[in-house]
């Protein structure tokens, strides 16, 4: 690996190592399609058709992030993204924390990916679900992005590129010929999960909401986008609207092709929906395929993001060194390794005594905890710039700021609060803030082993 850069100096990688318009879009489709949608309607087959109300209700949350993270890149175009903008506007203790939380989403989110990437692998392989065989395949599917990703952007750009068309294709065919097979019969019973209508849209919420992780990956990574004032912006919101159109009409195609207690034994629920839809196994087979393209996509960006926010932090003085190096591929490679070796230990841990689908599910389920952290905080920052702005008498779009920030904070609160395992024993239906709290609870020796090497935060930049 190359020298380290100085403490507080972001690595310079170059035009040739940096994102354009199309690769920053790709990157927040990519990173947003991953396996989530795929595997979706058997985690929400719990509470049934009514988590189609839970997924609407996500997609305004998730629009509503997209624009407030689109509105802070502008302000703030710094690599890190939610980080960045609780540091600078909390300090370094909170910018740690909201740091430290996103890490944990991003390997943690790597794992489920993975995890649900197996369950359309052993569509063709492994059938019976042996659990070691399980086990060493999301392996294998963790380690080749990393790989990738080792080797360079450059790789890594054409295969997000390569595999985000064939994810978003593979989703617009079931959200347009997919409601030609719609059965309206299939929406009833409409609440299958003996909770209130409010508690199961809710519960629904906190699962769908994995499937909306990424909004943030262009900003995360704005050292890697060219013109990152500019481009940031318009990827969010361009990949954030593209990709609710297809996971809204396609979820109530595969609601409407297959009953709920079907969608609930399902490990492949789009296989499934296609085989229904034309008979046999040749489109289920077709699209598992295009499910193990786009889950391998979305492994290879979250790969990258992975290790962006600790390069951040690095920077900053607030993680170890070590993350900050760079390689002769232009790549944070130790935080690439060390993501990619916790979300493989966390596979391990959580498949002991569980089946994937329920792995997958509380892995779900934490990552929605220690995302809704920094997303929280982001909001908040907005709400203290955009007030301090106010009384300096600069209050430009100044309504629609506010009011996208308290909508995004609301549904932050409303994630945490609902991220448990509805219908599960007590340490089970716990679970995901247990883990959430352990890994949390980790970073503070990091935290007091860093305090003396953390640089001041800088100001906030001027309204843009």
């Amino acid at each position: 690996m190359d020298a380290e850069q100085p403490r507080g100096e972001e690595p310079d990688r170059g035009p040739a190592h940096r994102f354009g318009i199309t690769s920053a879009t790709a990157l927040i489709v990519g990173s947003i399609i991953g396996v989530g949608v795929f595997n979706l309607p058997t985690s929400l087959a719990t509470y049934g058709p009514i988590s189609l109300v839970s997924m609407a209700l996500t997609t305004i949350g998730a629009l509503a992030l997209a624009l407030l993270f689109a509105a802070l890149s502008r302000r703030l175009p710094a690599g890190g993204g939610p980080y960045a903008y609780a540091r600078v506007a909390f300090g370094n203790l909170l910018g740690f924390t909201n740091a430290w939380s996103y890490w944990i989403t991003a390997w943690a989110g790597n794992a489920a990916i993975a995890v649900g990437w197996v369950l359309y692998v052993e569509h063709f392989v492994n059938t019976g679900h042996n659990a070691f065989f399980s086990v060493l395949l999301v392996l294998v599917g963790l380690w080749i992005p990393a790989t990738i990703n080792l080797s360079g952007v450059k790789n890594m750009g054409t295969v997000q590129v390569t595999t985000t068309v064939v994810k978003f294709v593979a989703l617009a065919f079931m959200s347009t010929a997919g409601l030609f097979f719609v059965s309206t019969a299939n929406y009833s019973p409409w609440n299958v999960s003996g909770e209130s209508t409010w508690e199961a849209i809710g519960g629904g919420m906190a699962i769908a909401l994995f499937s909306y992780l990424g909004v943030e990956t262009a900003a995360v990574a704005a050292a890697k986008v060219r013109d990152p004032d500019r481009n940031i912006p318009r990827a969010t919101i361009l990949g954030t609207l593209a990709t609710a159109v297809v996971y809204l009409l396609s979820l109530v195609a595969v609601f409407g092709i297959l009953p709920t207690t079907a969608l609930a034994e399902a490990t492949a629920p789009f296989s499934d929906a296609a085989n229904t839809m034309f008979g046999g196994t040749w489109a289920g087979n077709v699209m598992a395929v295009a499910v193990i393209i786009s889950g391998f996509g979305a492994l290879n960006g979250w790969t990258m993001i992975c290790a962006e926010m600790p390069l951040a932090a690095a920077t900053d003085g607030l993680f170890p060194q070590r993350f900050q190096r760079i390689s002769k591929a232009g790549v944070p490679a130790f935080g690439i390794v060390t993501s990619t070796a916790l979300a493989s230990v966390a596979v391990i841990v959580n498949y002991l005594g569980a089946s994937g689908a329920d792995v997958f599910t509380t892995l779900v389920l934490m990552t929605g905890i220690t995302a809704a952290i920094p997303y929280a905080f982001s909001a908040l920052a907005q709400l203290k710039w955009r007030i301090a702005d106010r009384r300096a008498l600069e209050g430009r779009r100044f309504a629609r700021d506010v009011i996208v920030a308290v909508v995004s904070l609301v549904f932050s609160i409303l994630f945490i609060w609902y991220s448990r395992n509805t219908g599960q024993p007590f340490w089970v239906y716990w679970a995901p803030f247990v883990l959430a709290a352990a890994a949390l609870l980790v970073g503070i020796p990091v935290y007091r082993s860093q305090r003396r090497r953390m640089s001041e935060p800088a100001r906030v930049p001027s309204y843009r």
